[in-house]
């Protein structure tokens, strides 16, 4: 069957809309929405029982002024340790994060810094006696029942917990250390929901249930159970200029598509073949570039989300559900230079229209050279009508190694004149935590590419609202911050998803052909003849933690060192690097020194480097290129060990190292 010929099949209207018993008496509970969390036909109906989204946070509460743009004002930057107030509780202080009246439930929590949180309390309905009682980073940490993994987890240094905890009548939520970073994303029901309230008991009951969905979570691809419908098979080779074009005829829907991809160049073909989709009438619901469509962008960076995703072999695939009453016309459109070639299959099933289901929406927009100064707020989205957002994919080209994220989302709703959802950050959106570099994959949120060094490069992060989808009577707006940390220009689109009513209207312009391309951007150079620090194989760290920090603020060799925190007098980091011919060396060094890094014991292939050497400085600064000695090498790998002695009386004790790089000279 070749997509290029136009398709027609005609459903049987069988398969009547499927509301459970619970929908429909309006009941609520921890079983009805353990089923939430992995059902994407949901979505595609209007919420019953009826519900508002909203989100507390510890945004800087000197935002408070839209026109006032300064860093003082509506980008001010201090998001943390903000709390609505503190209370004395049975002698004891807390910090409420949370109060919100009920029937409702918390959908997500996340904070980038949970074991300065202390002890995490969940009083609902009133109560004296909290529902939830534990450390807030064992909340967070996916290691405990019933919040285990991956409901629960740290993710890019960013910890969440999307279990779902219901309440009746209220919810307050408090914390007893208060110096964290938070968001908390929740449901408001409809005064006639009946929802019964969160307990330790009747989750550990529900623990059968809790761990088959958590086993679907974490495997996203196969989560998505077939229909009584029908697999139709694709194959289309589409010539440069070209374009294919399917009709499928009927009330039914599309809840399954899968896309293998052969191309000379995989990353321009995926932002240069355009995928439109029409249904009954609703011109171009869907228009994206196919890569950006499936949450991969630039390039098939693979991740599983329960949405959409990327297998190892490059497959993509879609999971989301897409209704219509009489037809869906796809159409995919190559307006790239090079011959491309399509297979796959897509999965639908008949389905009756019903009154209350809305059509399933993805849109890009990109923008070139975006200056970072002054601030702004970036519009990812603009719709009028009912529907339901349901995530983005956003795609940043950014020329330097510096954080690009510190911008917060502003969410309004139904003409809001202040955002119910106000963040702390673009990363924390996402679900990580300081402008983290590392890949991760869930269900809900991803980071599939992050080019590096540092922050430079392509990055792709994604966040799919499945529990804490926003529904919207009449109007939605989503705005982020461009905040970065460097005077810069950057290239930035995003795809967003989002379920409307018909004849709803969005602010998405028609895909300009020349926003297609893909920035060639060039990395930072090194020092000539640089063995770089954050380029050596770890061997072996007996404590802390490493990580590559990027920054154009200091004079490191292509703005990248190799980072050590978070290690205590005794540990010892082993690193390996590479000498091509055996002989004696002079081997050089660049180090970092700030008030918070401690003295260390550099050894060469076991030898000392002289003197323990005391890296505090008053400021952070690379220091001068310094001689480490003579030493004899071997032709392949050789050792680099640190071991921390201790800490300058001056010096904060955090005991942190910093190698920029060695240099090696022949004796």
């Amino acid at each position: 069957m070749t997509f290029s010929r136009q398709i027609t099949r005609f459903f049987l209207l069988s398969m009547a809309v499927t509301i459970t018993a619970a929908a429909q008496t309006g009941q609520v509970n921890l079983e009805t929405l353990l089923a939430e969390t992995v059902s994407l036909e949901r979505l595609a109906v209007a919420p019953s029982p009826g519900y508002l989204t909203r989100q507390f946070s510890s945004y800087d509460q000197n935002s408070t002024d839209p026109d006032i743009l300064t860093k003082d004002n509506w980008f001010a930057n201090h998001d943390r340790n903000q709390h609505l107030r503190v209370e004395e509780n049975q002698g004891r202080e807390e910090f409420v994060l949370m109060d919100a009246e009920g029937p409702g439930v918390v959908v997500r929590f996340w904070s980038a810094n949970p074991k300065e949180g202390g002890v995490v309390r969940f009083y609902l309905d009133h109560n004296e006696e909290p529902a939830i009682e534990m450390p807030l980073y064992v909340l967070l940490g996916g290691q405990t029942k019933p919040f285990i993994a991956p409901f629960s987890g740290e993710r890019g240094r960013g910890w969440n917990c999307y279990m779902p905890i219901p309440y009746a009548e209220h919810c307050k939520i408090t914390i007893s250390e208060g110096d964290i970073y938070y968001q908390i994303n929740y449901r408001t029901y409809d005064a006639a929901a009946k929802v019964t309230s969160f307990s330790l008991a009747q989750a550990d009951m529900l623990m059968k249930q809790i761990r088959e969905v958590a086993a679907k979570l974490a495997e996203p691809y196969k989560a998505v159970a077939p229909h009584n419908g029908q697999n139709m098979p694709y194959e289309a080779a589409i010539d440069a200029g070209d374009s294919e074009r399917m009709e499928i005829r009927g009330s039914g829907a599309i809840y399954r598509v899968v896309c293998g991809v052969e191309a000379n160049d995989m990353e321009t073909a995926l932002r240069h073949c355009v995928l439109t989709v029409s249904f009954d009438g609703e011109a171009d619901a869907v228009s994206a570039p196919l890569g950006d469509f499936f949450g991969a962008a630039p390039g098939n960076n693979p991740y599983q989300s329960l949405p959409s995703g990327v297998l190892e072999d490059g497959l993509l695939y879609s999971h989301w559900y897409m209704p219509f009453k009489e037809a869906a016309v796809i159409l995919v459109e190559n307006r790239g230079n090079d011959n491309i070639r399509l297979r796959g299959e897509i999965g639908f099933a008949p389905r009756e229209w019903g009154a209350d289901m809305m059509y399933f929406h993805a849109k890009w927009r990109a923008e070139k050279d975006i200056p970072t100064r002054p601030m702004q707020d970036w519009n990812y989205m603009d719709v009028r009508g009912e529907g339901r957002f349901a995530g983005v994919m956003l795609h940043v080209a950014n020329p330097v190694p510096d954080w690009w994220g510190e911008g917060d989302e502003k969410i309004y709703v139904d003409g809001e004149s202040f955002p119910s959802h106000f963040g702390t950050g673009t990363e924390d959106y996402f679900g990580y935590a300081w402008c983290n570099t590392s890949l991760f994959t869930h269900a809900y949120h991803n980071q599939a590419r992050c080019d590096g060094p540092g922050n430079f490069g392509h990055t792709c992060v994604s966040r799919f609202h499945v529990m804490d989808d926003i529904p919207f009577g009449e109007s939605f707006r989503f705005d982020m911050e461009v905040w970065h940390w460097a005077e810069t220009n950057i290239t930035q689109a995003i795809t967003a998803y989002w379920y409307a009513a018909a004849n709803s209207r969005d602010n998405f312009p028609a895909i300009a052909t020349d926003l297609l391309g893909v920035p060639v951007l060039e990395p930072p150079k090194g020092v000539e003849g640089a063995l770089e620090g954050e380029d050596m194989t770890i061997i072996s760290a007996s404590g802390g933690a490493t990580e590559i920090q990027s920054s154009t603020a200091w004079t490191w060799s292509g703005m990248n060192q190799l980072w050590w925190r978070d290690a205590a007098p005794g540990d010892t980091l082993i690193l390996a690097f590479p000498v091509e011919k055996e002989g004696r060396y002079e081997v050089f060094a660049v180090f970092t020194k700030a008030k918070d890094y401690g003295v260390h014991q550099i050894k060469i292939n076991g030898n000392e480097a002289g003197q323990p050497r005391d890296f505090y400085n008053e400021t952070v600064v690379a220091a001068d290129e310094a001689s480490l000695g003579e030493f004899d090498l071997v032709a392949g790998d050789n050792t680099f060990e640190v071991q921390v002695v201790g800490s300058n009386p001056d010096a904060v004790a955090a005991y942190m190292f910093g190698l920029d790089y060695i240099r090696l000279e022949a004796k």
